[in-house]
């Protein structure tokens, strides 16, 4: 891991600033802690697309059998990455897996270098707003492991009913791996 985030660190310092990154990949192949320990070595801030999932009343059918269809990415859009790139503060409410709600205002000052990590950072209509996008994978029984590990006993069949088949779905007819331009295979 830490390999990894030197050299994200350093291809950071080959871009103009201010720069907007993704962290985009499958479900536990450590984006958060990667984002983490970026945040801890460059001064950068960070936004989890997690905080954009869908609320319950926006999950028809119709918008999970869209690839990428998970995230909020109106939202995500509108309150950061539109204000991202004209260089402004902003505000925006995470959504709470937990609760299944909006929590409360988080704000955001401008910085040199953002990072927005987590599945579906990269959709498409995403695109666009970032100078270096970055993917993570890992191996499939590692990745159940992990899952298992930081989630209540239930939450594994979810993932492997639910959640890690959407994932695919997006990472596979949008082509994210292999548009992004570092790809790390995160072993534990």
């Amino acid at each position: 891991m830490h390999n990894a985030v030197s050299v994200i660190a350093d291809e950071i310092g080959k871009h103009e600033k201010p720069l907007t990154a993704a962290i985009d990949g499958r479900c536990a192949a450590g984006k958060t802690t990667f984002a983490e320990h970026l945040r801890e070595l460059i001064g950068c801030s960070v936004i989890h697309a997690d905080s954009f999932f869908l609320r319950p009343e926006q999950r028809t059918a119709e918008r999970l059998n869209e690839p990428g269809g998970s995230i909020d990415y109106e939202r995500l859009i509108s309150e950061v990455m539109e204000p991202l790139r004209r260089g402004q503060a902003f505000s925006y409410c995470p959504f709470s897996c937990k609760t299944q709600c909006l929590d409360e205002k988080i704000h955001v000052e401008p910085n040199s270098v953002t990072i927005i990590e987590g599945s579906y950072s990269c959709h498409t209509l995403l695109w666009k707003y970032y100078g270096l996008r970055v993917f993570f994978t890992v191996d499939p029984e590692e990745q159940l492991k992990r899952i298992e590990r930081r989630n209540r006993a239930d939450a594994l069949t979810v993932f492997r009913e639910r959640w890690i088949p959407l994932e695919e779905k997006y990472f596979t007819l949008l082509q994210i791996a292999e548009r992004c331009g570092c790809i790390f295979d995160i072993r534990e």
